[in-house]
Formats: C-alpha cells, sequence, structure tokens
C-alpha cells in the first residue's frame, strides 16, 4: 500500500515537471494546466479535512505558473470556473487552501471573484 502511495505521488511529480516545462517553452497559463494541477484538491474543497500532498503540490505549481498579471488573470479565471463546477465546493475550504498549502496565492478560488481586478 504504501508502495502505491508514493509510485502515484512519484507520477504525479513526473506530470508536474513535464507540465512545467512545457509552461517555460510555451509561456501562458491554460486551463486544462490549472485543471489538472488543481484535481486533487476537489476531496478537500467539497468535503473539508486537510489538502492531499498531491493538492498542495498543485497549489504551488499553479502559483508558479502564474507570474504576470496576465497568467494571474487567466489562472483566476479557469479557478472560478472549475468552482463552478462543484455546487458543493466549500467557500471556507476554497479560501483556506492556499495557508493550508503553505502558499501566498495571488489568486484567489472563488465563484464570485472578478478576476479583471486581479494584477
Amino acid at each position: 500500500m504504501k508502495v502505491a502511495i508514493v509510485l502515484v505521488l512519484v507520477v504525479l511529480a513526473v506530470v508536474q515537471l513535464a507540465i512545467a516545462g512545457r509552461l517555460e517553452q510555451q509561456g501562458g497559463v491554460t486551463c486544462g494546466q490549472v485543471d489538472a494541477n488543481m484535481t486533487p484538491c476537489i476531496s478537500y474543497l467539497t468535503q473539508g479535512g486537510e489538502p492531499s500532498a498531491a493538492c498542495c503540490s498543485g497549489v504551488k505549481t499553479v502559483n508558479g505558473m502564474a507570474q504576470s498579471a496576465d497568467e494571474r488573470k487567466t489562472a483566476c479565471n479557469c479557478l472560478k470556473a472549475a468552482a463552478n463546477r462543484y455546487a458543493n465546493l466549500k467557500d471556507a475550504a476554497a479560501q483556506a487552501l492556499p495557508s493550508k498549502c503553505g502558499v501566498s496565492l495571488n489568486i484567489p478560488i472563488s465563484r464570485t471573484i472578478n478576476c479583471d481586478t486581479i494584477s
């Protein structure tokens, strides 16, 4: 069981490194990239508790992807769209996620944020 968990974490890390490498080559942020990194957070965002290591890794990756104001606005719109897909998303959990992962995320996870105000 422990081996399987370690294997899953290694695979997730490799995928995130591959995505980060493509970002450096392509520039920009896409909703596919944001969604892929935030998928491990769905159970935390809908059920509460503590975010998983994979979730926090995804939050850190999204934070690293969104360096410019335009990239942060794009990531914000992606997060907003994703949040609106889950009717049972817990707003308090979404707001607490960055701090629970030890990240100062300049992009709120909210259904109602005006992403045009992100700088």
